[in-house]
């Protein structure tokens, strides 16, 4: 029998499977047609009609069967069908004097289950937990996150917890079940970035460039409001101005905060779409846990926005896990798949991965971790295993002798297969080596799944000398290797003379 994956000496590969769970469902809100019209009236107002001209008894009954079978599969689901009520009460007349039953009962018409992971969970990314207390000496807790991939091939990110003990021993904490949704909350906007965005969208700069004058470096929505309109009563003067409020209101909608309950549990929490760049999709977070020169710590993680045309990567950063903050990234090196921040700045400067043009890895420089200037190749395709593409799989990890890099390469057949290099830990322009074999390859019966013969990592977590690496296995699953750094490295370094 063939083996499940090959693997290079020092890894070692745990019986961990963490398999997409089609019953994990999160709550979106459902418009009957998107308003499809009928005989001069929208499916909106034809299922409100319906629903008000039932009977209190049917009401009741109805919304009784409904709290049996969708309460154990959402959190509040009482309150959640209250608040898809409010989204439609503004079209029915003393909406507020309904009965709570049949509030809720529209609510449910107006809400539909999406089942996150459905197709495939894969891709994950592992950092220490912010919450290290109550552990056994030499025992770390960890979270990782995970690309689900649901109905129409969209992506989300979740989140799951375990420990690693003193012996590297693995333990992950089972889902409770249910899932969690974040709320919105008030968001701070990089004038930089609008700035940036806009040269590349806008057409009638001089509108756009009215807008940004009046606005501070750093701005809130109320601000960004005010100078939207100033804006729009100058319609007379200004009649290309519409072209340019619709792009800076797409742009501001890109750059979004966001909160989860604080009775939600970390396996709960369901980020999802949100903003217009990433409607198909966020996918491939790479969270890394960043120190700043002050000592203060965030994690931050860049992530590929799909819209359905282009991929860009965003960055998303998180203190707990519970409040989220995202934004767009700019410049030429902010393109394409798979940025990787380094966990500190080198000399003054923030650092990324980038593989900004689609083959090569390459590293690029920041002052403010949104603009990105362009970058400096470090990896070609060399090896015959990579002679297709490179790239990151996850943030570099700092060890005694340099920047450990885990990255993957792309071969015959379209399989992928994930190395290594090293780079120096003053100058991480210079590589000081790279693995001529791979770590990890799709083999046996790991080779079959939604993408064939793919291995594919966002992130490590580093406990002693053992690297913790969980990685997906043909889009469709996560599996872990343990990998022996001080062996590792040692297969990097030139031989001493």
């Amino acid at each position: 029998m063939s083996p499940r994956r090959r693997t290079a000496d020092g890894v070692h590969l745990t019986a961990h499977a963490i398999t997409p769970d089609a019953a994990r469902v999160v709550a979106k809100t459902f418009l009957p047609g998107q308003e499809f019209f009928t005989q001069g009236k929208s499916r909106a107002s034809a299922v409100l009609e319906r629903v008000l001209a039932m009977t209190e008894f049917e009401v009741e009954t109805l919304l009784e069967e409904v709290v049996e079978s969708f309460a154990h599969r959402h959190r509040d689901l009482n309150e959640m069908l209250e608040a898809r009520f409010l989204l439609v009460a503004h079209r029915i007349e003393d909406a507020l004097k309904l009965t709570h039953a049949r509030r809720r009962l529209i609510g449910a018409y107006f809400t539909q289950e999406y089942a996150v992971e459905a197709a495939a969970l894969f891709n994950p990314s592992m950092v220490a937990h912010p919450d290290q207390s109550g552990l056994p000496a030499g025992t770390t807790r960890f979270i990782m996150s995970l690309r689900g991939v649901g109905e129409g091939h969209i992506s989300s990110v979740e989140f799951r917890t375990g420990t690693i003990d003193a012996d590297d021993f693995v333990v992950l904490d089972g889902p409770s079940g249910l899932t969690a949704l974040p709320t919105p909350i008030a968001t701070v906007y990089s004038k930089a970035v609008f700035a940036y965005q806009l040269s590349e969208l806008v057409d009638d700069h001089g509108s756009a460039q009215y807008v940004m004058a009046s606005l501070p470096e750093t701005f809130g929505g109320e601000e960004l409001d005010a100078a939207i309109a100033s804006l729009s009563d100058q319609g007379l003067t200004r009649g290309s101005g519409t072209t340019a409020l619709d792009q800076i209101e797409h742009i501001a909608a890109c750059n979004y905060s966001m909160e989860f309950s604080v009775e939600s549990a970390m396996d709960e929490r369901v980020i999802i779409p949100t903003g217009p760049s990433e409607s198909h999709g966020l996918e491939d977070v790479r969270f890394v846990r960043f120190t700043d020169a002050d000592g203060t710590v965030e994690y931050r993680g860049p992530y590929t926005a799909f819209d359905g045309l282009r991929v860009v990567p965003q960055m998303m950063r998180t203190t707990d896990f519970r409040t989220f903050h995202v934004s767009q990234l700019a410049g030429p090196a902010a393109k394409d798949k798979g940025m990787a921040l380094f966990p500190r700045q080198v000399h003054g400067d923030y650092l990324a991965l980038s593989r900004w043009d689609r083959e090569n890895n390459t590293i690029a420089l920041s002052d403010d971790l949104r603009f990105w200037e362009e970058s400096s190749t470090l990896q070609v395709p060399r090896q015959a295993w990579e002679i297709i593409q490179v790239g990151n799989c996850g943030s570099p990890i700092e060890t005694a002798v340099g920047w450990l890099v885990l990255t993957h390469g792309v071969g015959p057949m379209r399989q992928y297969s994930i190395g290594a290099m090293l780079l120096d830990l003053e100058d991480p322009r210079v590589v000081l080596g790279r693995l001529t074999h791979p770590l990890v390859s799709a083999a046996g019966d790991d080779r079959d799944g939604y993408v064939p013969n793919v291995v594919y990592s966002c992130g490590s977590l580093l406990h002693g000398d053992t690297l913790v690496l969980p990685y997906g296995c043909d889009d469709s699953m996560v599996r872990i290797a343990l990998v022996n750094v001080p062996s590792l490295l040692e297969s990097l370094l030139p031989p001493q003379p």
